[in-house]
C-alpha cells in the first residue's frame, strides 16, 4: 500500500525473501481480489533485456483491510444534519435512502399479486444489495429476515434508518408488518414480521370453530351485537387482542 505500484522484486528485497515466494504470495492476494498487475509505466531510460518486470498493486478490497472511517464519517454527517436542519431532515434522508436502496428493483417487488410472493421478491432484492436476506414461512405469515446490515453502526444511533426501512416494506408489500428484532440493536438479525391473514378474521374462525363469541381490538361481532340487542349476553367467553406482548408477533392472541 505503501509502495504501490511496486515489483515483486522490491517486495521481496524490502522483506528478505525469494522473488519465486513473494510471487506465491501475490498470486493469492489476485485470486482473493486484494491485488491487481499492470503494465509497468513507460521510462526515458534504457532497460535491460526481457519482458519488463510486472508490477503490483492493491484493489480497493485490499485497501479494506487497513479500516476506514465510513461508519464514522456517515454518523457524522447525520449529527451535523440533525443539529442544522433538525430531525426532520434525518427522516426525510432515511426516506430518501431506502428508496435509493431499492431503486430499480420496485416494480419487481410490487408486481407480484400475492402478499408472500411480494416478500420473496423483497428478500430477492435485499440480498442482491448485500443484506442476506431469505423469507420464512411459518404460521399466519412471513418473517423477513435480514442476516446483515451494512449501516448497522449508524443505525445504532440513528434509529430513523431503520423506521423508514419498516414504513417502505409495508408500503411495498400492501400490508401491515412489525419489526421484531434489528442488529442495530444487538439482535442476531433484522427480522420483520409480515401477516398473510386478517388477524380479525381470523379471530372470529377460531371463535366460531369453538362455539363462542369473539371481540377483537374491542369491537364486538355482529354475534355479540345482536345479544347486546336483544338484553342478553353471548354464551361462552370473550377473545381481546390487546396487541403484541414484548417481543412476540403482533398476532399472538391473549386476553
Amino acid at each position: 500500500m505503501e509502495q504501490g505500484p511496486v515489483t515483486a522484486a522490491v517486495v521481496a528485497a524490502e522483506l528478505e525473501l525469494t522473488e519465486a515466494a513473494v510471487r506465491r504470495h501475490l498470486d493469492a492476494l489476485i485470486a482473493d481480489g486484494e491485488a491487481e498487475v499492470r503494465a509497468p509505466a513507460r521510462s526515458a531510460r534504457p532497460r535491460g533485456r526481457g519482458r519488463p518486470a510486472r508490477e503490483y498493486l492493491l484493489t480497493d478490497t485490499g485497501r479494506v483491510r487497513f479500516g476506514h472511517g465510513y461508519d464514522d464519517l456517515a454518523t457524522q454527517a447525520l449529527r451535523f444534519l440533525a443539529e442544522t436542519a433538525g430531525e426532520e431532515a434525518v427522516d426525510a434522508f432515511a426516506r430518501h435512502r431506502v428508496r435509493e436502496l431499492l431503486g430499480s428493483d420496485l416494480d419487481a417487488v410490487t408486481a407480484p399479486a400475492e402478499p408472500a410472493e411480494r416478500v420473496e421478491a423483497l428478500a430477492r432484492v435485499l440480498s442482491a444489495r448485500g443484506y442476506a436476506a431469505q423469507a420464512r414461512h411459518g404460521g399466519f405469515g412471513v418473517q423477513l429476515c435480514q442476516h446483515h446490515c451494512p449501516v448497522a453502526h449508524v443505525a445504532t444511533e440513528f434509529p430513523e434508518l431503520c423506521e423508514a426501512e419498516t414504513r417502505a416494506f409495508a408500503e411495498l408489500l400492501g400490508t401491515h408488518v412489525q419489526r421484531l428484532a434489528t442488529i442495530a440493536r444487538g439482535d442476531a438479525a433484522c427480522t420483520t414480521h409480515v401477516p398473510l391473514e386478517d388477524p380479525e378474521l381470523l379471530a372470529r374462525a377460531r371463535g366460531k370453530k369453538q362455539g363462542r363469541s369473539v371481540t377483537v381490538s374491542g369491537r364486538p361481532t355482529a354475534q355479540v351485537r345482536q345479544v347486546q340487542e336483544e338484553g342478553g349476553s353471548a354464551d361462552g367467553g370473550t377473545l381481546s387482542h390487546h396487541g403484541p406482548r414484548k417481543g412476540g408477533s403482533p398476532y399472538d392472541d391473549h386476553s
